[in-house]
């Protein structure tokens, strides 16, 4: 069973401008931020373990299974 999400909570990097701290094609974990939202970023937890804010151009947001969604959480 899926669930109706106001906002995702994975994101997929399919843009990064040479930033070090995102890979592209792999799935990142989103932090409900709405002003940034409002301006135009996402918060994710990125390659250093920390949340940063990026253009949300840089994603494609994901709807996935909660288990799916469960398992990403927990290895990260």
């Amino acid at each position: 069973m899926r669930r109706k999400q106001t906002e995702p909570r994975f994101v997929l990097c399919v843009k990064n401008d040479e930033c070090d701290d995102l890979e592209i094609r792999k799935v990142y974990r989103v932090i409900g931020d709405q002003k940034a939202e409002k301006d135009g970023y996402l918060r994710v937890i990125d390659e250093s373990g920390d949340d940063y804010l990026y253009p949300a151009s840089y994603f494609v947001p994901l709807e996935l299974p909660r288990e799916a969604e469960q398992a990403i959480a927990a290895a990260g």
